[in-house]
């Protein structure tokens, strides 16, 4: 009798046709905005066309030769680190804290009030896993950063979006918030200066914010990713203002052109924190070491961060005034490295967009509808308005401006 062995894939039972469904959380989201404009660019690309990309915040400047070389020394220096700290190491905490004293006069302990993150979005992404229960409520600007809504969506809240509009200079109207909106909401989000208006929030409004955040016993959220791309007026910090029941997102991808770097931290209210730095080990293992000590040093000069400031204001004013020329309005941004442009009367932002699109022309933005959520009373605050991320090369920006004077609306 012979005897054959037996193929352990014979006793699995078949699975093809599998039914695979996803769940209720990930069915309710929609394409991620960033996500769009890279895939219109690779499509621009494969018709042989090298389009002049305004679309994504990603700056295409390579990240300053001392931040690079400090990084090669601390890879050597930590070659047997082994796992990095979930919290951050002690080193960058220390030298977050000496930077926020020094820009902000704010003194914060970096033992309890302050821990790494995997740049902004990850934190801003889990944080409200930390701190939401089933039916909380958020309270989220739009247009804003995707992440605010798909994060408190995830930990089973409910977003509910404040609209920035000009006749509010862009600041969130805390008394349209419903009552009952208020009373059970757990966290409030704000971004200044302000991605992607570009404006900066005023003391006033930071008074205002926080009355309303003290009346209500809501967290705020302050995401100061943007804090040190500024023209004329020196945005200052939710953490100037206190701590209790604050907490603040920092990230050195647009200060120190660190984007790929993924490395940032955040800092305010020591309880706050605390929550921050315990779902934290849970979800992931920190930036790597050699990573904080490159940030460390980053941390540590201004020259390069005044560098980029000088060449995005650049940037904008040869952007806004071919806008200017072309029939446009004025929208020139007080800070960020966006314009958040107003389209002609008549035409969506995904119009407009797709106009700039045109193979004469092959100029990406992003609409605004596609990072503004719909509110309650049926308004998309980004339809009049298209996004310019001002990340080409100077010599590209001046072609774009070029061509885009050429345009008449």
């Amino acid at each position: 009798m012979t005897c054959r062995s037996i193929n352990q894939m014979e006793l699995l039972p078949e699975i093809e046709g599998m039914e695979i469904n996803a769940s209720d959380r990930f069915a309710k989201l929609g394409s991620y905005a960033f996500a769009e404009v890279d895939a219109l660019v690779t499509t621009l690309k494969s018709q042989g066309i090298a389009p002049i990309d305004f679309g994504v915040g990603d700056p295409t400047v390579p990240t300053p030769p001392f931040i690079r070389r400090a990084g090669k020394r601390a890879l050597d220096a930590r070659a047997s680190s082994g796992y990095p700290s979930y919290i951050g190491d002690p080193g960058f905490r220390e030298a977050a804290a000496r930077w926020l004293e020094k820009r902000f006069s704010v003194k914060l302990d970096p033992q309890t009030e302050i821990s790494s993150t995997i740049g902004s979005k990850e934190a801003v992404f889990n944080f409200p896993e930390a701190i939401l229960n089933p039916g909380d409520y958020v309270i989220i600007p739009t247009p804003g950063y995707p992440p605010y809504k798909t994060g408190t969506v995830f930990a089973e809240g409910i977003p509910y979006f404040v609209p920035l509009l000009p006749e509010n200079d862009f600041l969130p109207d805390l008394k349209s918030v419903p009552h009952n909106v208020a009373n059970r909401a757990k966290i409030i989000w704000v971004n200044y200066p302000n991605s992607p208006t570009g404006k900066v929030a005023t003391d006033a409004f930071y008074r205002k914010l926080i009355e309303f955040a003290q009346k209500y016993g809501t967290m705020i959220a302050s995401d100061e990713a943007y804090s040190e791309l500024y023209f004329e007026k020196t945005p200052r910090s939710l953490l100037e203002f206190g701590l209790d029941g604050m907490i603040a997102f920092f990230s050195m991808s647009k200060r120190s052109a660190m984007t790929g770097w993924r490395v940032g931290w955040v800092a305010g209210d020591r309880r706050i924190v605390a929550m921050f730095r315990k779902i934290k080990t849970h979800i992931d293992s920190g930036t790597p070491t050699f990573i904080q000590d490159a940030a460390a040093e980053a941390l540590g000069d201004e020259r390069h961060v005044a560098r980029m400031r000088n060449d995005y204001k650049k940037k904008r004013n040869i952007i806004v005034r071919a806008l200017v020329d072309a029939g446009l309005p004025d929208c020139s941004p007080e800070a960020t490295i966006y314009i958040w442009q107003k389209v002609p009367q008549g035409v969506t932002s995904v119009e407009f967009a797709k106009k700039l699109l045109q193979k004469d022309i092959a100029i990406v933005t992003t609409p605004g509808e596609w990072i503004s959520e719909t509110t309650e009373t049926g308004l998309n605050p980004g339809r009049d308005y298209v996004r310019f991320a001002l990340v080409p090369s100077m010599e590209q920006t001046r072609l774009a401006a070029e061509k885009l004077r050429s345009l008449r609306f």
